[in-house]
């Protein structure tokens, strides 16, 4: 009888131990996702007659928006119209859809639906395949449609 005592004495203090340790450790860090828009008010922008948007919400803080934004003005064309929007020139905008996080590439069709979207650095081959398959589905190699989903 005594050596269940002391077997319970010894199991209950393991518990009380592995609670105090388990209070102790520090909760793992939290994922932090960043608000992409799903629908932009094409009247919001420049040229909301063309059929495709890409909007690149950018800061003169940021390292890699001034290359994103280059790589996104290459895709300007009759159909594709193509804005920067700085956040200190642009700010209402950035609040307006809640950007937090730049660089930040969104390709909208003419109703304003975000289709595909880039968040930090971009490729220029990938910018150009995500426009391409926007515009037209089917229209790039698998091997490029794995890049921008």
């Amino acid at each position: 009888m005594e050596r269940l005592i002391i077997a319970c004495v010894l199991i209950a203090v393991a518990v009380v131990v592995a609670i105090v340790l388990q209070r102790r450790r520090p909760a793992p860090p939290v994922g932090r996702e960043w608000n992409i828009p799903a629908q932009l008010d094409r009247l919001d922008f420049r040229s909301p007659q063309a059929p495709w948007l890409v909007a690149v919400f950018t800061s003169e803080t940021c390292d890699a928006c001034s290359d994103v934004a280059m790589k996104a003005e290459a895709l300007r064309s009759n159909v594709v119209a193509v804005q920067e929007l700085e956040v200190s020139a642009d700010a209402d905008l950035h609040r307006r859809y809640g950007i937090d996080a730049v660089p930040l590439v969104l390709i909208a069709g003419h109703d304003g639906v975000v289709a595909r979207h880039f968040l930090g650095p971009v490729t220029a081959t990938d910018l150009w395949a995500a426009v391409a398959e926007a515009r037209e589905p089917g229209s790039t190699p698998e091997s490029c449609q794995d890049h921008y989903d």
